[in-house]
């Protein structure tokens, strides 16, 4: 009998090697490679020769010349949530195959199963290894005032099946042929193909390529649920990422009520969309309006907070940018933002400083984008260091103003885009005043808006019209 090998695996890039190395070649990471085991090669060769046959009589691929291929779209498969239709860049493509990854307790399993149930019009098989039959069963009933009716009654087409081994997983598939399948999570799924146990490097990979053949052969869509490392990355090796074709992440601080779905990876659309939930106890609410939820009423009177008008994928909100600048207590000015790029901080009090002749060298600064938000919009830019001048002497800025800005290095305020978007966005909350880069008064309509426009070209200017 043949014996066993064994290879090591990076657990951070996939790269492969014959011995353990310390530091990876490819990703230069450190204490990354783990060893796992190779079957016999003869066995190896059998799978491979049987699965090659099986893809060819269901398949039957050819070579096609590029002109005789037909670039129509695919219809996309509605999943009744305007918050996941936007992220996947319109609806489920059929035939896709997506990884939702999330820390534990996140909301990743009540994501998908509310999804899952309110899907009447398609059989849908929810394939759980970690929840039993009776578990998954008491969510359902919990969050049924979600789908719009009971669980019991709108669910004909929702299977579960409770089960951890890949070919049992496949031969149920055959059974009921489903036209949507849900794995969760990926990370307890094991194949008996290969000997080491399920979450390891080894069967995290076979197990998606598998699901990956699966989806593309039989044009059914599979959504699989990973888990997130304290890193911050998704669990197992990196290759999972390069398999699948979407990869998004549940994501939101759990002392908050609200969850942010974000787009990572996206082949069939843009990696910019963002979808906003609110967490209940009868399960996930879409928040249609973020405006709601990233701004308050409490700030009337206190210093050290702007409202931006900024802009993720194709959404516009408005957000609350709070800042705190205190004498520092030790030797070094503690510099600390919460939801915002450190680096581009540190740029701009250099430029306050700098441009405006604001001292800050002695100073703690803390910058925190209201309700936990991570905005990477450029045009917050205005409102940071609005945010900061107004903590740093004390002054409250007047009701009822708003800007959008991005800030060079020699003090000017940059165009941004969209602002159309962004002036509705204010006008419709109830703002006065917004101030705009005056580069974006170009071709602007202004009697088409009734809120009052302030255009800048530099930092000075905007301070000025703030602060007086």
């Amino acid at each position: 009998m043949a014996k066993d090998k064994t290879m090591y695996v990076c657990e951070n890039c996939g790269q492969e090697s014959a011995k353990w190395i310390g530091k990876c070649p490819a990703c230069g990471q450190w204490n990354t490679y783990k060893e796992i085991k190779v079957a016999d090669t003869r066995k190896q060769v059998v799978a491979t020769t049987a699965a090659a046959a099986a893809g060819r009589q269901l398949r039957q691929n050819k070579v096609l010349r590029l002109r005789d291929i037909s670039a129509h779209d695919d219809p996309r498969i509605d999943m009744h949530d305007a918050e996941l239709n936007r992220v996947l860049g319109g609806g489920l493509v059929p035939g896709s195959i997506v990884l939702l990854g999330g820390e534990p307790g996140i909301g990743k399993s009540t994501l998908s199963l509310q999804t899952m149930l309110a899907l009447s019009d398609r059989r849908v098989l929810y394939v759980s290894g970690e929840e039993s039959a009776h578990q998954l069963k008491m969510r359902a009933e919990r969050i049924a005032s979600v789908t719009n009716g009971s669980a019991a009654d709108s669910t004909d087409n929702f299977l579960i099946l409770c089960e951890n081994s890949l070919e049992a997983i496949f031969e149920h598939v055959k059974e009921v042929e489903p036209e949507l399948l849900v794995i969760d999570s990926i990370q307890t799924i094991a194949t008996d193909e290969v000997e080491s146990s399920a979450g390891s490097i080894a069967q995290v990979r076979e197990c998606a390529s598998a699901l990956l053949r699966f989806a593309k052969t039989s044009g059914v869509p599979v959504i699989l649920i990973g888990h997130i490392t304290k890193e911050g990355t998704l669990a197992g090796p990196k290759i999972l990422e390069h398999i699948v074709d979407t990869v998004i992440q549940f994501e939101g601080d759990q002392h908050y009520m609200y969850r942010i779905l974000r787009s990572i990876k996206n082949r069939f659309g843009s990696t910019s969309e963002l979808g906003i939930y609110e967490m209940q106890q009868n399960g996930l609410r879409q928040v249609s309006n973020p405006s709601e939820l990233l701004l308050t009423d409490e700030h009337d009177g206190l210093s050290g907070v702007a409202i931006s008008s900024a802009i993720e994928g194709v959404r516009p909100f408005l957000v609350e940018t709070q800042a705190l600048v205190s004498t520092a207590a030790y030797g070094t000015p503690q510099r600390s933002a919460t939801g915002f790029d450190q680096r581009r901080l540190n740029m701009l009090l250099a430029v306050l400083e700098k441009r405006v002749g604001f001292k800050l060298m002695q100073k703690d600064v803390f910058l925190n984008i209201a309700g936990g938000l991570r905005v990477t919009d450029m045009a917050m830019d205005l409102s940071v260091i609005a945010a900061v001048l107004s903590s740093n002497v004390d002054t409250p800025i007047e009701e009822g103003w708003c800007m959008a800005g991005e800030v060079g290095l020699s003090g000017e305020v940059r165009p941004v885009a969209r602002i159309e978007q962004r002036i509705t966005e204010a006008e419709k909350l109830g703002f006065q005043h917004i101030i705009i880069p005056k580069y974006n008064l170009t071709g602007l309509n202004r009697k088409k808006f009734k809120i009052e426009l302030v255009a800048v070209r530099k930092v000075e200017e905007a301070l000025r019209a703030l602060f007086g």
